[in-house]
């Protein structure tokens, strides 16, 4: 018998929120946990112990929820009463950061009179669709005491100027070609004189902060247009960030819901959101660093756990790799399988690849279709075209790092690595409605 749906279109109104709110990976993850505060979860810090000796304010031993905070990542857990040391987790994986340009160290730059930002390419944008449109700069401050300062100026500040059709008459027959370092630094006023520090002094006094407070930063640009519907029928979403703020949106949904639901969970919910993987997750909180490993394993320790309960609990744990993959184009048929045709609106996508880009065998299949029959919500199957490259995610990388079986599933957008991508109004929640059913057991 199928749960009934908790979640429906005003889910896809608060992602909507989630996006405009997460313009770094910094900032998603603070408004994820500021969300999980409010379902009763509180933070516990690495560099603290914590065993059942210590105060219950530090303590992950007993039941309740927790999450850790490392940059741009967060995990989070809930352990339901009566939860054994070897009780096993159920993970729902995602990506907190998404390609853009990214602020060099000297950030001062500009030419013939104009004052520009230097900008550094992360991950796999579609270069393009940064061009000729109003920008805003986010991230991290790093201060002279050792804390950090978050920032955002989610107000028109840089754009990235196409040149003019007349300058460059062959564009729309030979393709737009662009340099990655003579092409898209943005510009973001007027002067002959580039002075040094004019950009980290400008953001000190947006964070209201003194005068050369800021000694380091990690900072980018994001398109300010916020998300919106569109369509005869206002079916679809148009935001920036879905790759992948629409998982993190919906895990942190999820992981709330079963937390806050009075349900008795066989399992240890889990939401793990990491950053860097657009560009190879081989971070401190990358899926491929040791962030999730130790969690779970501090938390099996904090129970009262050993070794053998570790080893336990995670032979019987399922994670989902839930991140974006690609509807049906319409207007590229043919790039795609000829009889996978995800379509926008026809529920999460399972994604399979025989060569291990994602971590999806048979009876990863067979958990995902169970927890899908559950939440009453249809599911469809993505594989890539046999003569296209296949992407990849952190599921594989999950897999192999900690033993632990991963299914690759998520939502079909199109413009994926745009800076403006295209998903269905329904999906989102049916997403959120699959991974509550799945985090139940």
């Amino acid at each position: 018998m199928s749960a009934p749906a908790r979640f429906d279109r005003g889910h896809t109104d608060d992602l909507m929120s989630f996006l405009t709110a997460g313009p770094s990976p910094y900032h998603a993850v603070a408004n994820a946990a500021e969300r999980l505060e409010k379902a009763g979860f509180r933070q516990v810090s690495e560099t603290d112990a914590w065993d059942t000796e210590t105060s219950a304010a530090t303590s992950a031993a007993g039941s309740g929820g927790r999450y850790v905070l490392r940059g741009g990542a967060i995990v989070a857990w809930y352990v339901p009463e009566g939860a054994a040391p070897h009780t096993p987790y159920r993970i729902i994986g995602a990506h907190t950061d998404s390609p853009n340009l990214r602020v060099k160290p000297l950030p001062d730059t500009g030419a013939h009179g104009w004052r520009q930002v230097a900008v550094e390419i992360y991950g796999g944008p579609l270069l393009n669709s940064w061009l000729d449109r109003d920008l805003g700069i986010a991230g991290r401050l790093s201060l002279r005491d050792g804390t950090t300062r978050l920032v955002n100026v989610n107000r028109p500040l840089l754009r990235v100027p196409q040149l003019a059709i007349h300058l460059d008459r062959a564009v729309n027959t030979d393709g737009l070609k662009l340099d990655k370092q003579r092409h898209l630094q943005p510009v973001w006023g007027l002067g002959g004189d580039v002075r040094g520090g004019d950009l980290i002094a400008f953001l000190e006094e947006e964070a209201g902060l003194p005068a050369g407070e800021v000694t380091g930063w990690d900072l980018m640009t994001h398109p300010v247009e916020p998300a919106a519907y569109l369509g005869r029928d206002q079916e679809l979403v148009a935001g920036p960030r879905m790759d992948n703020l629409l998982s993190v949106h919906a895990a942190t949904a999820a992981l709330a819901a079963v937390a806050t639901s009075g349900t008795d969970l066989p399992y240890i919910p889990v939401l793990a959101a990491f950053d860097h993987e657009e560009n190879g997750s081989q971070s401190d909180t990358g899926a491929d660093g040791p962030l999730l490993g130790s969690v779970l394993e501090r938390s099996v320790f904090a129970r009262g756990g050993s070794y053998e309960d570790r080893a336990r609990a995670f032979a019987g744990t399922v994670c989902l790799s839930s991140d974006t993959g690609h509807a049906v184009h319409p207007n590229y048929a043919e790039r795609h399988d000829p009889t996978h045709h995800p379509r926008v609106n026809g529920g999460p996508i399972l994604k399979v690849n025989v060569n291990n880009r994602y971590a999806t065998d048979g009876s990863g299949r067979a958990v995902f279709a169970a927890a899908c029959e559950k939440a009453g919500v249809p599911f469809q199957s993505f594989v890539s075209n046999n003569s296209m490259p296949c992407g990849t995610t952190i599921g594989p990388i999950t897999a192999a790092r900690h033993g632990i079986r991963t299914v690759d599933i998520g939502v079909a957008i199109l413009s994926m690595h745009s800076a403006r991508e295209l998903c269905g109004d329904a999906d989102p929640y049916l997403l959120a409605n699959a991974l509550v059913a799945f985090l139940e057991g």
